[in-house]
């Protein structure tokens, strides 16, 4: 970049036309809400491509775009094709850079709606807050974009020169399957010099972050299995071992007394955190008055910068249907989160080998359904992340943070294979109580107005940059 620090006379009008342009905005953001696109087979798969011809109907309505498509790329290994995701592409003008933005309008099933205190994809707005499954994670993200593209473009009209490509997955929640095919395939129209993943949180709801590291993931299913079939639990129970206590037995050894990890290999990166108090913490996630946070040294590294393992599902017999039996086999899902700098595949290997070894009663293990990420770190050096931090601290109006997540991203990974000379920007519009996944998703309405305002900043800087 010639001009890393580019002229802001426009700055006043761009916030102008954002502040004018967030009822619509809020009004677009809800129409998707009630758009119940999931990715998963179980579900109305005519919902999903409703939510991608939704999404490029706001997209072409900015009046920005030089071409704009609902695409599906294959998923490799397979004869499936992914799920519909949206691409939007306007070409660079006159020396300027490109930048690619991205979000996803799928989101997750909304689980139990007993659980909601006002319906899963009915928008409501209370409290200063938006519910709704997918208010936060991610079609604000879409909205994100959407707002700061049209005030962009209100304010600079034909001096808008910026290239622009907007890449909206349509199953990033089902594990972007086919992800690294579409990036493949439209590769020339995706490639850029900056890469905004609106896709994860701020320190709270006023101060913006951007995250700089992310965890990596690894995920399976494992079958525990003692016998060749159920046997009566009195007639054998203490001297058989069925499979549920095997299974107990060793999912016991994955954590030490704290809850720590205690698997061998898995590894932790040094690096500072900055305070962040157990009461915090309680407030955030939820945790019982009389429950203990685990894990050692500061929370935020135990959640930033090592490993955790979850079991986060189980097949056995239902409380409902439980009858005086050995069980013969147990499976479950487990899922590691991997520190950064480790790959998603040396984890996995450290776990398999752990379970291996210590596996009770000779008790005879399958693995499966393997699932892999790698982690992020990001070279804070470059330009974009400083017009990006300088953009939050206009848009929010008070500086950032630099953030690491507990969470995956695997598909950066992909990003940074295919455009190594691209800087990504990991960015988002959830603030600590958005509860994405979970009942009663929310998003916090200041907050995305503050990220609007930060994109459109960004994106008029970038307008005035040179190559």
């Amino acid at each position: 970049m010639t001009s890393p620090v580019p002229p802001r006379e426009s700055d006043a009008a761009v916030l102008e036309a954002v502040a004018t342009g967030i009822p619509s905005a809020l009004s677009d953001l809800g129409h998707l809400v009630r758009i119940p696109g999931m990715a998963w087979p179980a579900f109305d798969q005519t919902q999903l491509e409703r939510s991608a011809e939704a999404v490029a109907a706001l997209a072409s309505g900015t009046g920005v775009f030089d071409e704009v498509r609902v695409l599906r790329a294959a998923i490799p290994g397979t004869d499936e094709q992914g799920q519909p995701a949206v691409l939007a592409t306007r070409a660079a003008r006159n020396g300027k850079p490109t930048i690619l933005l991205y979000a996803h309008h799928d989101v997750q099933p909304p689980g139990d709606d007993a659980l909601w205190e006002t319906p899963p994809f009915e928008p409501t707005v209370r409290d200063g807050r938006l519910y709704g499954r997918g208010a936060a994670d991610d079609k604000a993200g879409i909205m994100s974009h959407i707002a700061s593209i049209r005030a962009v473009s209100e304010v600079l009209g034909d001096d808008l020169d910026l290239g622009i490509a907007m890449f909206i997955e349509g199953e990033e929640e089902y594990g972007s399957r086919s992800f690294a095919q579409f990036l493949s395939d439209n590769k020339d129209a995706l490639r850029a010099d900056a890469i905004v993943v609106a896709d994860s949180g701020n320190w709270d709801s006023v101060t913006p972050g951007l995250t700089v590291s992310l965890r990596g993931n690894a995920r399976f299913t494992m079958r525990v299995r003692t016998l060749d079939h159920a046997s009566h639990s009195g007639m054998f129970g203490g001297a058989v071992p069925d499979a549920m206590m095997a299974t107990v037995t060793l999912l016991s050894t994955l954590w030490n007394a704290d809850g720590s990890v205690a698997v061998e290999g898995m590894t932790e990166r040094d690096a500072p955190t900055p305070d962040y108090t157990e009461e915090t913490l309680r407030d955030e996630a939820g945790l019982l008055p009389g429950t203990t946070p685990i894990g050692d040294g500061s929370i935020l590294s135990r959640i930033w910068n090592k490993p955790s393992v979850t079991v986060i599902g189980i097949d056995a017999n239902s409380v409902a249907a439980a009858s005086n039996t050995l069980l013969p086999e147990v499976t479950v899902v487990i899922s590691a989160r991997v520190a950064p700098g480790q790959s998603g595949q040396d984890a996995y290997e450290a776990l398999e080998r752990h379970l291996r070894a210590h596996a009770p009663f000779g008790a005879e293990l399958t693995f499966s359904d393997v699932d892999l990420g790698d982690g992020f770190l990001v070279d804070t050096s470059g330009w974009a992340v400083a017009l990006t931090r300088d953009a939050m601290r206009d848009g929010y109006g008070v500086p950032p943070v630099d953030l690491g997540v507990g969470g995956s991203i695997p598909f950066i990974a992909d990003l940074v294979r295919e455009f190594p000379a691209a800087q990504i920007l990991v960015t988002g519009v959830e603030d600590p109580h958005s509860r994405a996944h979970s009942p009663n998703e929310s998003l916090h309405l200041d907050t995305f107005r503050h990220a609007v305002a930060t994109e459109a900043l960004l994106l008029a800087r970038m307008n005035a940059a040179e190559l």
